[in-house]
């Protein structure tokens, strides 16, 4: 089964083809993002532009306005940006490409910024980031091409982009400088202040901003500043603990101290030649090992290569490797210095300035300034400002939940989130909001991403509510609200969380382009709840009782307003007629203007018929693009299923047998055999014999009749039919479950010692009630959960069909 999900999933393009379709397409012509895996030797190629092009279709004889990325050209080497044809970019990235495995990429593209990057989630590793200076604000479509050898592509995604200043897109150079390659030589680039809002490691080199230690150095014994916490990081340096600390070096010069803590502050140095050796005699007191293996390095270098610097001055920098220099570390506690061993001061207290308190919760950690100013801006702000708290050491923080804050101290400390799996995404939201609160840009993006790979439609409305406040959290907040939107039914019935939701986002959702609802009428019913601010949901008819005894100020208080930005939303005139003559003789249309409008506009329409369709061109008189097609169950064995349509191609001929028309997948939890066929399942022909047979799944005995509806359908099931073969083994103990990956599933409905099924050959229908029966699945089993009648475990069903609201 999973081979048969694997090939459907995955798409080869042959040398000089390009692949296209509809559905890559971003949502905003000039702002989209795809992520994507590919296998190849070479010229993973991209082609963007405002229309479709056709399979032979080629970047190099395209004479429109197109993009064209090329991951691995020449020969898997280089990188490139091709726009109309004209190459704006090549530059070095060696080994991008790989045709023993599928490699994960993204590329974003948002008012002619290309973002380039490697990972499953964009951002995440970026690669690389061209500003065109001409923009062409009209690509939408993505084609998938190659070059003279094929190209593997799968698991490809659409997202939408985000601006390169929001967090999803900005990624922080933790340094006072950083290097550019350019024809294999490292040139200096400075950056200015305005550049970087948060201090960075660098800013505090000789600088006596919570400075705990000094060096005296030379004869003119001169006082130099630094910082236990990264001194001891980085080597071995003689402190003890308590609260000053000085190193007495008076056979040093202060250039070799510089250069010494220059490197463990940034990571590079500059030295005069002959002071290298007396560089390397101070690193290896104090057992700076990086730098020491630096130095050896170099001065066996020399002794090869006496001319090895012309300017009489040797650059010693922490090594990179890779494409390195196109990406951006997040974390300002760079190598040299031992994250690990940061980690551990935060730990046992070692070197702490201050003791950090959390209202209700006592001492939390002892901390270290330094590295919360690192992190944070305010922070750092309050720490030096003058006031009391600059001096303090003890800080209070109120209304701050403690689990969650104390992860954020972990992460100011380790580089990294070390979250376990408990209620992980009601923690993710809690720092998130911490992240927010103190102005930690990489932890806000590296929550957004951890969320985003969790969420789920039972937590979507917590997290909607929480990331709409956030400025910064759009690309999440827009994954929220498709979400919700391709799940409204679920998301409203489940909870009524969503009544908390500002009107904005409410408002986003019900115009989302990838609304999917069973009825307007149900539109209309979570509108009136949301008005009404209420703990549950109420029918229009429930809404229109209250409204009797009560006057529309009254039940819908300060929300009255939002009932006539928000009831043209409700597309009224798909309704049926009797539905709409009973809202036209309501209390709510004597009371509410717009919604007595309305009602008569959709009145209107439906006599009106098709003869004045021209006349009604606004969105409310469309279908939803995403509805769901309604297959209702009739009676035991009718033709209405999913299964049965699939025998149809959907509705295209007479039907066949799906299976064999490979237009669904049917697989049981024993091998295939004369009696466990596939086939015969979804036959409509009564079977003497057919079963599945048992197998341990997580160490429980089941046996099971799997279906796969397509990787491009979705059923919301809502009534499901069984019949028994001609065997006297009935289930007793099942459930019918539902999946969207074939691996983790939702039980619709359990029967627990269910008598129904009595006699060979008898249907059996049930119906699926509650919020189980509002959320979409492609792949559905029946699934016996215990021994069947005569203690045995065969699944003995011949016929199996489901129904509900498929798309």
């Amino acid at each position: 089964m999973r081979s048969v999900e694997e090939t459907k999933r995955s798409l080869t393009v042959a040398p000089f083809e390009c692949a296209w379709a509809e559905e890559l397409r971003f949502g905003e012509p000039g702002r989209g993002c795809i992520a994507f895996e590919a296998s190849a030797q070479n010229d993973v190629t991209l082609v963007f532009r405002h229309l479709l092009g056709s399979q032979h279709y080629h970047y190099k004889t395209d004479t429109s306005r197109h993009y064209t990325v090329i991951l691995g050209s020449h020969r898997n080497k280089r990188l490139k940006i091709e726009v109309d044809g004209i190459t704006a970019v090549d530059v070095t990235a060696v080994g991008l490409c790989c045709s023993s495995s599928f490699q994960s990429y993204w590329i974003s593209i948002y008012d002619g910024c290309i973002s380039i990057g490697q990972g499953k989630h964009p951002s995440n590793n970026l690669l690389f980031q061209w500003l065109d200076p001409d923009p062409n604000p009209h690509v939408q479509y993505v084609g998938l091409s190659s070059w003279d050898k094929h190209v593997g592509y799968r698991n490809i995604s659409l997202l939408p982009s985000a601006p390169p200043n929001s967090i999803f897109w900005t990624q922080i150079e933790y340094a006072n400088v950083h290097w550019v390659a350019d024809a294999g030589d490292y040139v200096r680039k400075q950056l200015s202040r305005d550049d970087c809002h948060q201090r960075v490691l660098a800013d505090f080199l000789e600088n006596w901003d919570f400075s705990d230690a000094v060096f005296v150095v030379g004869t003119e014994r001169k006082v130099v500043p630094a910082h236990k916490l990264v001194l001891c990081a980085s080597g071995d340096f003689p402190f003890e603990m308590g609260d000053e600390a000085t190193i007495v070096l008076p056979s040093a010069s202060y250039p070799v101290l510089h250069s010494l803590l220059e490197y463990i502050y940034t990571g590079s140095t500059q030295i005069a030649e002959w002071l290298l050796t007396s560089v390397l005699e101070l690193s290896s007191q104090f057992k700076v090992e990086p730098l020491v293996k630096c130095c050896k390095e170099i001065i066996d270098c020399l002794e090869v290569d006496k001319k090895l610097s012309d300017s009489g001055k040797i650059l010693i920098k922490f090594p990179k490797s890779g494409l390195q220099d196109h990406r951006f570390d997040s974390s300002p506690l760079k190598a040299p210095l031992n994250v690990q061993k940061v980690g551990e001061f935060l730990a046992n207290g070692e070197h702490s300035d201050i003791n950090i308190y959390v209202n209700g919760h006592g001492l939390v950690s002892k901390g270290h300034k330094l590295i919360l100013s690192l992190w944070s801006a305010p922070l750092a702000k309050m720490f030096t400002n003058g006031m009391r708290e600059s001096s303090a050491t003890d800080i209070f923080f109120g209304d701050v939940p403690p689990e969650p804050f104390f992860l954020l101290l972990q992460f100011m400390y380790y580089g990294k989130l070390k979250l376990d799996t408990r209620d992980t995404t009601s923690v993710l939201v809690q720092l998130l909001l911490l992240a927010d609160q103190f102005a930690i840009t990489v932890l806000q993006f590296e929550c957004c991403k951890r969320i985003m790979e969790c969420l789920s439609e039972d937590t979507v409305c917590s997290v909607l509510q929480a990331v709409s406040s956030i400025s910064s959290c759009k690309p999440l907040e827009e994954v929220c609200k498709r979400n919700f939107a391709m799940h409204f039914d679920y998301c409203t019935t489940a909870c009524t969380d969503f009544v908390l939701l500002d009107e904005a986002p409410f408002k986003d959702i019900l115009e989302h382009g990838d609304m999917t609802v069973t009825s307007e009428e149900r539109v209309l019913d979570v509108i009136l709840t949301w008005c009404m601010g209420a703990c549950e949901t109420f029918h229009w008819t429930s809404v229109d009782e209250l409204l009797r005894s009560s006057t529309p100020e009254q039940l819908f208080g300060e929300r009255l307003s939002g009932i006539n930005t928000l009831l043209p939303l409700v597309r009224f005139p798909l309704m049926q007629l009797s539905i709409l003559k009973r809202m036209e003789r309501s209390t709510l249309a004597n009371d509410i203007q717009a919604f007595r409008q309305l009602v008569a506009e959709a009145i209107e329409f439906s006599h009106a018929g098709q003869l004045m369709l021209t006349s009604y061109e606004c969105e409310r008189f469309q279908h939803r693009r995403s509805s769901y097609k309604e297959l209702q169950y009739i009676s035991d064995g009718d033709n209405n299923g999913v299964i049965y349509y699939a025998g149809t191609s959907f509705g295209k001929h007479q039907w066949m047998n799906p299976v064999l028309t490979k237009n669904i997948t049917v697989v049981a939890s024993s091998p295939n055999s004369r009696h466990t066929d596939p086939k015969a399942l979804v036959s409509k022909n009564y079977q003497g014999t057919c079963f599945a047979g048992p197998c341990i799944e997580n160490g429980k005995k089941l046996s099971w009749w799997m279906v796969d509806i397509g990787q491009d359908y979705q059923l919301m099931c809502n009534y499901y039919t069984v019949r028994q073969d001609g065997s006297t083994t009935f289930m007793r103990s099942w459930a019918l479950q539902g999946s969207m990956d074939g691996r983790n599933w939702t039980s619709l409905r359990v029967h627990d010692d269910d008598p129904t099924i009595c006699h060979p050959g008898q249907f059996a229908s049930w119906p699926i009630v509650g919020p189980a029966a509002l959320l979409p699945f492609r792949f559905f089993r029946v699934a016996l959960t215990g021994p069947a009648a005569g203690c045995a475990w065969n699944l003995c069903i011949c016929f199996l069909e489901l129904y509900g609201y498929f798309r």
